[in-house]
């Protein structure tokens, strides 16, 4: 199945923020991810991340701020979930299950025709290699396997956009590249795939576009060669020095930066 490409953003927010108390957690989030792309959010542990995915897929109501996610109001839970999918770095399986009977529980969940179930689940089992221990339970099953479940898990229902939360943890490099390779397919079939990860170089690989969020605060933002680049000389950098160069600092309120802005700005140590 293709997915539909609009000139509508699949995912917009203004001044998405996420207070905890005397803390905020993500502050004056602006977003505008175009459908069909595979959004890199990057930020250091702590900066927001997790809490701004959360807001994204209706987990968590923001404190302030619009968003909207496949067209529809954040706020509207009953509205974008039927059309996002969303693995977090702890997959939701239960290890009583085999994988199959997860997936089938998942598209039970999703009211998924059973006409259409079976077929797609098999498909998937075989993409990832899952099909010889499909019937095993869960809590035999390594990382790798387990983030798999995960992951077609996610994707099962084919939203039009779907969450990845550090989807490459932990996996071997076999699974990782077989993961790195269906986010690719998943983009070129113009799903909207938003993926948060520590592993720069699987953002360098497949993203369309990075951002970059610290202290709750986005403070970089473009296109890979964009960031890497040095305004000034032209000279080639990789995505690890233009990151650790745009939160070496704490930003203040109001300091959010293009990419442009970053690179005419800064030099390397």
């Amino acid at each position: 199945m293709a997915f539909a490409h609009t000139d509508d953003p699949a995912i917009e927010t203004e001044g998405l923020t996420k207070r905890y108390g005397e803390t905020t957690a993500v502050a004056d989030l602006d977003l505008e991810v175009e459908s069909g792309t595979v959004y890199g959010f990057l930020g250091p542990n702590g900066a927001g991340k997790t809490t701004t995915m959360r807001m994204l897929t209706t987990l968590t109501r923001p404190t302030s701020g619009t968003g909207r996610v496949a067209g529809h109001p954040i706020t509207d839970r009953e509205a974008v979930t039927p059309h996002i999918g969303y693995l977090p770095e702890e997959p939701p399986i239960y290890d009583e299950l085999s994988g199959r009977e997860q997936l089938e529980y998942a598209a039970g969940i999703r009211d998924l025709p059973e006409e259409e179930v079976g077929d797609r689940i098999e498909s998937l089992l075989e993409r990832f290699d899952l099909l010889e221990d499909a019937d095993k339970r869960i809590e035999d099953y390594s990382k790798g396997m387990r983030q798999k479940v995960g992951v077609i898990q996610a994707v099962l229902h084919e939203p039009a956009v779907v969450f990845l939360d550090e989807p490459t943890s932990g996996l071997d490099p076999r699974a990782a590249r077989t993961m790195r390779n269906t986010i690719a397919e998943l983009a070129d079939r113009e799903m909207t795939v938003f993926l948060s990860t520590h592993i720069l170089p699987v953002v360098d690989e497949l993203a369309d576009e990075i951002g970059v969020l610290h202290d709750g605060r986005l403070v970089a933002e473009g296109d890979p060669e964009t960031l890497k680049s040095r305004a000034e000389t032209g000279d080639a950098r990789s995505l690890e020095d233009a990151f650790l160069e745009v939160t070496r600092e704490t930003p203040t309120e109001g300091s959010e930066q293009s990419v442009g802005d970053v690179a005419a700005n800064s030099t390397l140590e």
